[in-house]
């Protein structure tokens, strides 16, 4: 009993906090498919790289975070990305600003810690 409510407790987790983060990535998948590459470059490495690793971290990879594959891996792309938000991006910004960045990040974290949960592809594999 105990063991389910904890997958049920993962799946609701992964699939909610995912399904919400890839509507962030959506804008920007937008920003490429319009030909549009002006982005913000927190840590140094140009817009249109820092545009594109941040659409795949928020819109691709939040898709394999929801069906359970390889999630643990997975998770590194929205922590590294979150961190840079909250570290970089939103340096200099009231807490209130940041706190969205952090949330996501801690999340992140949290599924790297206990995995995906018995409803995944990662378990059946």
């Amino acid at each position: 009993m105990k063991y389910t409510l904890l997958s049920q407790g993962l799946f609701f987790l992964r699939v909610s906090c995912s399904s919400i983060f890839f509507t962030h990535g959506y804008s920007k998948v937008l920003k490429i498919i319009n030909g549009d590459f002006t982005f913000s470059d927190p840590i140094g490495i140009g817009p249109f790289p820092s545009l594109i690793l941040t659409a795949f971290a928020e819109f691709i990879v939040p898709i394999f975070i929801i069906i359970g594959w390889k999630t643990r891996f997975f998770c590194i792309f929205p922590i590294v990305t979150m961190f840079v938000a909250f570290i970089f991006k939103h340096d200099g910004d009231p807490f209130s600003k940041k706190e969205k960045s952090l949330l996501y990040l801690l999340l992140f974290i949290s599924l790297i810690i206990m995995g995906p949960g018995k409803y995944s592809i990662d378990n059946k594999l």
